[in-house]
């Protein structure tokens, strides 16, 4: 097993938050949980960033979040899009490429997550973990909105994750996670998955490197506008992805 690297941050007078925001087609959505992001942060008195990326959205995504920073001014709402969609692994990374902060935050821009007062202050905190993850598979979490067959192919591709990479955490492919910024760049140095795996390897590499993972229990929520990117293709990819993992770590 791989030793453990420093995961202590450099000391700063201030903690810093940057919370990326991959967005395909999320017009509607993104106004609203800007909104949530600022109003959390504001009132807690923190030191942040949002950084949206998104990946030429066709809805016009991109001029809403123009809007947005014109509103809320270029410090707090931080665009970084690309041309096309190039996959939410590497969103991330190009993401975290211009965040400040010395904790990142990932999540989804579409309503789904909203625990992100806990997800701060006290896991983290109290453990001083290196990344933390929310999960809908402990405690009081859960899924809500979504029909037997997206909570199937979740549980299904859960369980699987757990029988083949025994990765010491209970949800391998949520998206809302706390990471120490320089623990998420050694992460992603070792990361080869692009897609909907990436969530899955950063786990995984995490367990390989001894860094610590708390677990919070959130609730997701299907999203009220827009679409699910989750087809036929990102599944068959997850299931390859995972195959490669087994074989690979």
């Amino acid at each position: 097993m791989a030793s453990r690297k420093s995961s202590q941050p450099k000391r700063e007078s201030r903690d810093k938050y940057s919370v990326l925001l991959p967005t395909y087609n999320e017009r509607e959505n993104l106004p609203l949980i800007v909104w949530l992001l600022l109003k959390y942060f504001g009132e807690g008195g923190y030191d942040y960033e949002i950084i949206i990326i998104d990946d030429g959205s066709p809805d016009g995504t991109l001029e809403v979040a123009e809007q947005l920073q014109k509103i809320y001014g270029k410090d707090k709402i931080v665009l970084r899009p690309r041309e096309k969609k190039l996959g939410l692994g590497t969103a991330y990374i190009h993401g975290m490429k211009h965040a400040t902060g010395n904790f990142i935050i990932i999540m989804d821009a579409d309503l789904s997550h909203h625990v992100i007062s806990y997800f701060i202050h006290r896991k983290q905190k109290e453990g001083g973990y290196d990344l933390v993850s929310g999960t809908r598979y402990q405690g009081n979490g859960g899924v809500y909105g979504w029909d037997l067959r997206r909570k199937l192919i979740s549980r299904g591709a859960n369980f699987l994750t757990q029988v083949l990479l025994r990765p010491g955490a209970s949800d391998l492919t949520g998206s809302f996670r706390l990471y120490k910024k320089n623990v998420l760049e050694s992460l992603v140095e070792r990361c080869v998955s692009k897609g909907y795996v990436f969530q899955m390897e950063m786990i995984v590499r995490a367990r390989q490197l001894n860094y610590t993972i708390g677990e919070v229990p959130i609730s997701f929520v299907d999203r009220v506008y827009g679409e699910s990117k989750l087809g036929g293709n990102e599944i068959v990819s997850f299931v390859r992805g995972l195959l490669t993992l087994f074989a690979t770590t």
